[in-house]
């Protein structure tokens, strides 16, 4: 079951669901969950590595951050791929899984967000991927929304996530034994 938005709001009041929801999304949401800008863009350099128990993610270098005082855009260049985190926070209850879909006007102009699900019990910022397929340059305004994300209702309980990313973590800072 997906949760609708009076059912989300009450969450965002009682639980912190969603902290720092854009103005438009706490007066003029839209869909059957939220919206989520873009808050930081990073550039991968170096190599990664994911093994049956150590992971290495490649280095990230930021290219630019979200300042609600100050507009700024980014250039996704042709065929380069990008991590970038959210403006938004998120406090996943036990009994809650979020799902994340691009914005159709990303898809639409060729540019690609890669993102999965949201575990029961995360807690941080929403690190994903997104590249431009195209041959041309993409223009992406800081704070831009680049997603929706969904809440689903889990039933017959949950493992809750105990995973190193919690916190909103980016990246390793060297290979890692994965929990």
């Amino acid at each position: 079951m997906i949760l609708g938005v009076t059912e989300l709001f009450d969450l965002v009041r009682e639980k912190h669901l969603v902290e720092n929801l854009s103005e438009r999304e706490l007066e003029n949401p839209e869909g059957a969950g939220f919206d989520f800008r873009i808050g930081t863009l990073y550039r991968l350099t170096g190599q990664g590595f994911l093994g049956v128990t150590e992971r290495e993610t490649p280095d990230i270098e930021k290219v630019a951050s979200f300042d609600p005082e100050a507009t700024a855009t980014v250039v996704l260049e042709p065929h380069a791929y990008y991590v970038m985190k959210t403006a938004e926070r998120v406090n996943v209850p036990d009994d809650l899984v979020a799902l994340i879909t691009p914005r159709s006007t990303l898809y639409r102009s060729g540019v690609m967000v890669f993102a999965g699900d949201v575990k029961p019990g995360y807690r941080g910022e929403l690190n994903l991927g997104i590249m431009n397929l195209r041959d041309e340059p993409f223009v992406l305004e800081m704070g831009a929304r680049v997603c929706h994300v969904m809440f689903h209702k889990v039933e017959g309980g949950t493992a809750p996530y105990r995973g190193q990313w919690q916190d909103g973590r980016t990246t390793t800072d060297t290979k890692e034994t994965q929990v």
